[in-house]
Protein backbone atom coordinates (compact mmCIF):
# COMPACT_ATOMS: atom_id res chain seq x y z
CA UNK A 1 0.00 0.00 0.00
CA UNK A 2 1.55 3.33 -1.02
CA UNK A 3 1.94 6.41 1.17
CA UNK A 4 -0.65 8.39 -0.79
CA UNK A 5 -3.30 5.77 -0.11
CA UNK A 6 -2.37 5.61 3.58
CA UNK A 7 -2.76 9.37 3.80
CA UNK A 8 -6.15 9.18 2.07
CA UNK A 9 -7.35 6.68 4.65
CA UNK A 10 -6.63 9.17 7.42
CA UNK A 11 -8.58 12.03 5.86
CA UNK A 12 -11.65 13.22 7.77
CA UNK A 13 -14.74 15.33 7.16
CA UNK A 14 -15.73 18.01 9.67
CA UNK A 15 -19.47 18.46 10.34
CA UNK A 16 -19.97 21.74 12.21
CA UNK A 17 -23.32 22.59 13.80
CA UNK A 18 -22.43 25.46 16.12
CA UNK A 19 -23.10 29.06 15.14
CA UNK A 20 -20.09 31.33 15.18
CA UNK A 21 -17.10 32.37 13.12
CA UNK A 22 -14.74 30.32 10.94
CA UNK A 23 -11.29 31.98 10.75
CA UNK A 24 -7.71 31.24 9.85
CA UNK A 25 -5.43 31.11 12.87
CA UNK A 26 -1.81 30.76 11.72
CA UNK A 27 -1.64 27.31 10.08
CA UNK A 28 -5.05 26.07 11.14
CA UNK A 29 -8.72 27.03 10.88
CA UNK A 30 -10.67 27.82 14.04
CA UNK A 31 -14.40 27.69 14.63
CA UNK A 32 -15.26 30.11 17.46
CA UNK A 33 -18.74 29.62 18.86
CA UNK A 34 -20.96 32.47 19.98
CA UNK A 35 -20.22 31.54 23.63
CA UNK A 36 -16.47 32.05 23.07
CA UNK A 37 -15.49 28.36 22.99
CA UNK A 38 -13.53 27.26 19.95
CA UNK A 39 -12.39 24.22 18.00
CA UNK A 40 -9.25 24.07 15.84
CA UNK A 41 -9.62 21.88 12.76
CA UNK A 42 -6.81 19.50 11.81
CA UNK A 43 -6.32 20.96 8.35
CA UNK A 44 -3.63 18.51 7.29
CA UNK A 45 -6.18 15.64 7.50
CA UNK A 46 -9.34 17.55 6.53
CA UNK A 47 -11.10 16.40 3.37
CA UNK A 48 -14.25 18.59 3.46
CA UNK A 49 -16.10 20.90 5.85
CA UNK A 50 -19.89 20.76 6.28
CA UNK A 51 -21.52 23.81 7.87
CA UNK A 52 -24.99 23.43 9.39
CA UNK A 53 -24.96 26.39 11.77
CA UNK A 54 -24.98 30.16 11.17
CA UNK A 55 -21.25 30.53 10.49
CA UNK A 56 -19.51 33.63 9.18
CA UNK A 57 -16.08 33.59 7.54
CA UNK A 58 -13.79 35.86 5.53
CA UNK A 59 -11.60 35.81 2.41
CA UNK A 60 -8.46 35.12 4.47
CA UNK A 61 -9.99 31.85 5.66
CA UNK A 62 -11.43 30.95 2.26
CA UNK A 63 -8.12 31.62 0.52
CA UNK A 64 -6.35 29.36 3.00
CA UNK A 65 -8.91 26.56 2.53
CA UNK A 66 -8.61 26.94 -1.24
CA UNK A 67 -4.84 26.68 -0.95
CA UNK A 68 -5.32 23.44 1.03
CA UNK A 69 -7.90 22.23 -1.54
CA UNK A 70 -10.67 21.86 1.05
CA UNK A 71 -14.27 22.42 -0.15
CA UNK A 72 -16.97 23.76 2.18
CA UNK A 73 -20.57 22.59 1.88
CA UNK A 74 -23.29 24.87 3.26
CA UNK A 75 -26.70 23.81 4.61
CA UNK A 76 -29.59 26.10 5.51
CA UNK A 77 -31.53 26.46 8.75
CA UNK A 78 -33.70 23.45 7.87
CA UNK A 79 -30.70 21.23 7.14
CA UNK A 80 -31.01 21.21 3.36
CA UNK A 81 -28.09 21.75 1.01
CA UNK A 82 -27.56 25.36 -0.11
CA UNK A 83 -24.28 25.34 -2.02
CA UNK A 84 -20.54 24.74 -1.91
CA UNK A 85 -17.31 26.69 -1.84
CA UNK A 86 -15.36 24.78 -4.47
CA UNK A 87 -11.62 25.60 -4.58
CA UNK A 88 -9.97 26.26 -7.92
CA UNK A 89 -9.19 22.96 -9.60
CA UNK A 90 -5.53 22.12 -10.04
CA UNK A 91 -5.89 18.44 -10.89
CA UNK A 92 -7.19 19.09 -14.39
CA UNK A 93 -6.94 17.36 -17.76
CA UNK A 94 -7.77 19.05 -21.04
CA UNK A 95 -8.01 15.66 -22.72
CA UNK A 96 -10.58 14.40 -20.24
CA UNK A 97 -12.62 17.62 -20.38
CA UNK A 98 -12.80 17.35 -24.18
CA UNK A 99 -13.95 13.73 -23.87
CA UNK A 100 -16.56 14.67 -21.26
CA UNK A 101 -17.98 17.42 -23.45
CA UNK A 102 -17.90 15.31 -26.62
CA UNK A 103 -19.76 12.52 -24.83
CA UNK A 104 -22.41 15.04 -23.75
CA UNK A 105 -22.86 16.65 -27.17
CA UNK A 106 -23.00 13.28 -28.94
CA UNK A 107 -26.61 12.19 -28.30
CA UNK A 108 -25.77 8.48 -28.61
CA UNK A 109 -22.87 8.62 -26.16
CA UNK A 110 -24.80 10.77 -23.72
CA UNK A 111 -27.70 8.33 -23.79
CA UNK A 112 -25.31 5.42 -23.25
CA UNK A 113 -23.91 6.90 -20.03
CA UNK A 114 -27.33 8.06 -18.85
CA UNK A 115 -28.62 4.49 -19.24
CA UNK A 116 -25.69 3.16 -17.20
CA UNK A 117 -26.52 5.48 -14.29
CA UNK A 118 -30.21 4.55 -14.34
CA UNK A 119 -29.39 0.85 -14.66
CA UNK A 120 -27.05 1.04 -11.65
CA UNK A 121 -29.71 2.79 -9.58
CA UNK A 122 -32.47 0.38 -10.63
CA UNK A 123 -30.46 -2.74 -9.88
CA UNK A 124 -29.30 -1.42 -6.51
CA UNK A 125 -32.78 -0.46 -5.35
CA UNK A 126 -34.01 -3.84 -6.58
CA UNK A 127 -31.30 -5.47 -4.43
CA UNK A 128 -32.67 -3.51 -1.44
CA UNK A 129 -36.12 -4.99 -1.97
CA UNK A 130 -34.72 -8.50 -2.36
CA UNK A 131 -32.72 -8.06 0.85
CA UNK A 132 -35.86 -7.26 2.82
CA UNK A 133 -37.90 -9.89 1.00
CA UNK A 134 -35.51 -12.45 2.49
CA UNK A 135 -36.33 -10.94 5.87
CA UNK A 136 -39.99 -11.82 5.58
CA UNK A 137 -41.32 -8.59 4.05
CA UNK A 138 -44.06 -8.97 1.44
CA UNK A 139 -42.23 -7.34 -1.48
CA UNK A 140 -42.63 -9.93 -4.22
CA UNK A 141 -45.10 -7.83 -6.25
CA UNK A 142 -42.88 -4.73 -6.13
CA UNK A 143 -39.81 -6.75 -7.10
CA UNK A 144 -41.63 -8.20 -10.11
CA UNK A 145 -42.89 -4.78 -11.20
CA UNK A 146 -39.43 -3.21 -11.06
CA UNK A 147 -37.74 -6.22 -12.65
CA UNK A 148 -40.14 -5.96 -15.58
CA UNK A 149 -39.22 -2.28 -16.05
CA UNK A 150 -35.44 -2.71 -16.02
CA UNK A 151 -35.22 -4.06 -19.64
CA UNK A 152 -36.95 -0.87 -20.82
CA UNK A 153 -33.91 1.14 -19.73
CA UNK A 154 -31.79 -0.13 -22.64
CA UNK A 155 -34.71 0.35 -25.04
CA UNK A 156 -35.09 4.09 -24.33
CA UNK A 157 -34.48 6.29 -27.38
CA UNK A 158 -33.84 9.57 -25.55
CA UNK A 159 -32.76 10.88 -22.16
CA UNK A 160 -36.28 12.26 -21.65
CA UNK A 161 -37.82 8.82 -22.24
CA UNK A 162 -35.21 7.28 -19.96
CA UNK A 163 -36.05 9.68 -17.13
CA UNK A 164 -39.71 8.73 -17.51
CA UNK A 165 -38.79 5.07 -17.00
CA UNK A 166 -36.61 6.03 -14.04
CA UNK A 167 -39.49 7.95 -12.50
CA UNK A 168 -41.83 4.96 -12.82
CA UNK A 169 -39.25 2.64 -11.23
CA UNK A 170 -38.82 5.00 -8.28
CA UNK A 171 -42.59 5.34 -7.78
CA UNK A 172 -42.90 1.54 -7.59
CA UNK A 173 -39.91 1.43 -5.25
CA UNK A 174 -41.15 4.10 -2.84
CA UNK A 175 -44.60 2.48 -2.78
CA UNK A 176 -42.95 -0.59 -1.22
CA UNK A 177 -41.24 1.28 1.62
CA UNK A 178 -44.12 1.00 4.07
CA UNK A 179 -43.70 -2.78 3.90
CA UNK A 180 -40.01 -2.44 4.81
CA UNK A 181 -40.54 -0.24 7.86
CA UNK A 182 -41.35 -1.98 11.13
CA UNK A 183 -42.99 1.03 12.86
CA UNK A 184 -46.18 2.43 11.35
CA UNK A 185 -44.97 5.58 9.57
CA UNK A 186 -46.59 8.00 7.16
CA UNK A 187 -45.13 7.60 3.67
CA UNK A 188 -47.03 7.09 0.43
CA UNK A 189 -45.05 9.00 -2.19
CA UNK A 190 -41.92 11.08 -2.68
CA UNK A 191 -42.51 14.80 -2.06
CA UNK A 192 -39.53 17.11 -2.49
CA UNK A 193 -40.37 20.81 -2.30
CA UNK A 194 -41.05 21.00 0.52
CA UNK A 195 -40.80 17.54 2.12
CA UNK A 196 -44.09 16.96 3.92
CA UNK A 197 -43.35 14.16 6.40
CA UNK A 198 -40.57 12.42 8.33
CA UNK A 199 -39.53 10.03 5.54
CA UNK A 200 -39.47 12.65 2.78
CA UNK A 201 -37.41 14.92 5.05
CA UNK A 202 -34.91 12.13 5.72
CA UNK A 203 -34.62 11.42 1.99
CA UNK A 204 -34.04 15.09 1.14
CA UNK A 205 -31.53 15.61 3.93
CA UNK A 206 -29.49 12.48 3.20
CA UNK A 207 -29.67 13.00 -0.57
CA UNK A 208 -28.08 16.41 0.04
CA UNK A 209 -25.27 14.77 2.01
CA UNK A 210 -24.82 12.17 -0.73
CA UNK A 211 -24.64 14.90 -3.37
CA UNK A 212 -21.86 16.78 -1.54
CA UNK A 213 -19.97 13.56 -0.80
CA UNK A 214 -19.91 12.83 -4.54
CA UNK A 215 -18.79 16.40 -5.21
CA UNK A 216 -15.87 16.07 -2.78
CA UNK A 217 -14.78 12.81 -4.44
CA UNK A 218 -15.10 14.25 -7.95
CA UNK A 219 -12.93 17.19 -6.83
CA UNK A 220 -9.90 14.95 -6.25
CA UNK A 221 -10.24 13.38 -9.71
CA UNK A 222 -9.86 15.12 -13.07
CA UNK A 223 -13.58 15.02 -13.86
CA UNK A 224 -15.42 18.30 -14.41
CA UNK A 225 -18.48 18.22 -12.09
CA UNK A 226 -20.60 20.44 -14.35
CA UNK A 227 -20.65 18.03 -17.33
CA UNK A 228 -23.23 15.28 -16.83
CA UNK A 229 -25.28 12.82 -18.86
CA UNK A 230 -28.51 11.78 -17.15
CA UNK A 231 -29.15 15.19 -15.64
CA UNK A 232 -28.86 18.20 -17.92
CA UNK A 233 -25.67 20.23 -17.63
CA UNK A 234 -26.93 23.60 -16.36
CA UNK A 235 -25.51 26.84 -15.01
CA UNK A 236 -24.93 26.97 -11.25
CA UNK A 237 -25.17 23.21 -10.78
CA UNK A 238 -22.62 20.43 -10.31
CA UNK A 239 -24.84 18.03 -12.21
CA UNK A 240 -22.34 15.16 -12.53
CA UNK A 241 -22.75 14.68 -8.77
CA UNK A 242 -26.45 14.01 -9.38
CA UNK A 243 -25.58 11.34 -11.96
CA UNK A 244 -23.10 9.48 -9.79
CA UNK A 245 -25.23 9.77 -6.65
CA UNK A 246 -28.04 7.86 -8.41
CA UNK A 247 -25.94 4.70 -8.14
CA UNK A 248 -25.14 5.15 -4.45
CA UNK A 249 -28.38 6.54 -2.99
CA UNK A 250 -30.02 3.09 -2.73
CA UNK A 251 -26.85 1.61 -1.21
CA UNK A 252 -26.14 4.34 1.34
CA UNK A 253 -29.07 6.75 1.77
CA UNK A 254 -31.99 4.31 1.55
CA UNK A 255 -30.35 1.58 3.61
CA UNK A 256 -29.47 4.11 6.30
CA UNK A 257 -33.07 5.39 6.40
CA UNK A 258 -34.43 1.85 6.80
CA UNK A 259 -31.98 1.28 9.66
CA UNK A 260 -32.76 4.59 11.41
CA UNK A 261 -36.50 3.93 11.34
CA UNK A 262 -36.50 0.21 12.10
CA UNK A 263 -34.13 0.63 15.05
CA UNK A 264 -36.23 3.54 16.39
CA UNK A 265 -33.21 5.83 16.25
CA UNK A 266 -35.47 8.56 14.85
CA UNK A 267 -39.21 8.99 15.34
CA UNK A 268 -41.90 11.53 14.46
CA UNK A 269 -41.14 13.52 17.62
CA UNK A 270 -37.65 14.35 16.26
CA UNK A 271 -39.16 16.49 13.49
CA UNK A 272 -40.72 19.93 13.45
CA UNK A 273 -43.71 20.79 11.27
CA UNK A 274 -44.88 24.08 9.80
CA UNK A 275 -48.10 23.76 7.77
CA UNK A 276 -47.10 21.28 5.01
CA UNK A 277 -43.35 21.52 5.72
CA UNK A 278 -41.46 19.01 7.89
CA UNK A 279 -37.85 19.53 8.98
CA UNK A 280 -35.32 17.94 11.33
CA UNK A 281 -34.60 19.02 14.88
CA UNK A 282 -31.00 19.91 15.73
CA UNK A 283 -30.58 16.75 17.78
CA UNK A 284 -31.61 14.42 14.98
CA UNK A 285 -29.49 16.31 12.42
CA UNK A 286 -26.41 15.60 14.51
CA UNK A 287 -27.41 11.97 14.99
CA UNK A 288 -28.05 11.36 11.29
CA UNK A 289 -24.83 13.05 10.19
CA UNK A 290 -22.89 10.91 12.66
CA UNK A 291 -24.55 7.71 11.37
CA UNK A 292 -23.98 8.78 7.77
CA UNK A 293 -20.28 9.40 8.42
CA UNK A 294 -19.93 6.00 10.11
CA UNK A 295 -21.71 4.35 7.17
CA UNK A 296 -19.30 5.90 4.67
CA UNK A 297 -16.38 4.45 6.62
CA UNK A 298 -17.77 0.90 6.59
CA UNK A 299 -15.96 -1.46 4.24
CA UNK A 300 -17.21 -3.90 1.64
CA UNK A 301 -15.44 -6.31 -0.69
CA UNK A 302 -14.53 -4.78 -4.05
CA UNK A 303 -14.02 -7.66 -6.44
CA UNK A 304 -12.07 -5.73 -9.08
CA UNK A 305 -9.34 -4.89 -6.56
CA UNK A 306 -9.64 -8.11 -4.51
CA UNK A 307 -9.77 -6.17 -1.25
CA UNK A 308 -12.12 -4.31 1.09
CA UNK A 309 -12.78 -0.61 0.52
CA UNK A 310 -14.97 1.93 2.29
CA UNK A 311 -18.26 3.09 0.83
CA UNK A 312 -16.70 6.52 0.34
CA UNK A 313 -13.82 5.01 -1.62
CA UNK A 314 -16.36 3.18 -3.78
CA UNK A 315 -17.57 6.57 -5.00
CA UNK A 316 -14.07 7.64 -5.97
CA UNK A 317 -13.48 4.33 -7.75
CA UNK A 318 -16.70 4.94 -9.69
CA UNK A 319 -15.29 8.29 -10.84
CA UNK A 320 -12.11 6.57 -12.05
CA UNK A 321 -14.15 3.96 -13.92
CA UNK A 322 -16.04 6.73 -15.69
CA UNK A 323 -12.77 8.47 -16.58
CA UNK A 324 -11.34 5.28 -18.06
CA UNK A 325 -14.45 4.74 -20.14
CA UNK A 326 -14.50 8.32 -21.44
CA UNK A 327 -10.81 8.42 -22.34
CA UNK A 328 -10.10 4.84 -23.39
CA UNK A 329 -13.51 3.91 -24.76
CA UNK A 330 -14.06 0.98 -22.41
CA UNK A 331 -17.58 -0.11 -21.51
CA UNK A 332 -18.82 1.55 -18.35
CA UNK A 333 -20.39 -0.81 -15.81
CA UNK A 334 -21.94 0.95 -12.78
CA UNK A 335 -21.31 -0.45 -9.32
CA UNK A 336 -23.94 -3.00 -8.27
CA UNK A 337 -23.97 -4.16 -4.66
CA UNK A 338 -23.44 -7.86 -4.28
CA UNK A 339 -25.48 -8.67 -1.19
Amino acid sequence: MNIAFLRWLKMEDYYLFSSGKLERKDNTVRLTRSDGKYKDLKIEVTRSIYLFGEVSTNTKCLNYLAQKKIPIHYYNYYGFYSGSFYPREENVSGTLLIQQVQAYTDSHRRLYYAKRFVLGAAKNLSRNLRYYQRRERDLNKSIKEITSLIPQINEANSVEELMGIEGTIHRKYYAAWNRIFIPDVEFSKRVRRPPDNMINTLISFLNGLMYTTCLSEIYVTQLNPTVSYLHSAMDRRFSLCLDISEIFKPIIVDRLIFSLINKNMVTEKDFNKESNFCYLSDRVKRLIVGEYDKYLKQKVRYKALHRDVSYRHLIRLECYKLIKSLVEGEAYAPYIMGW
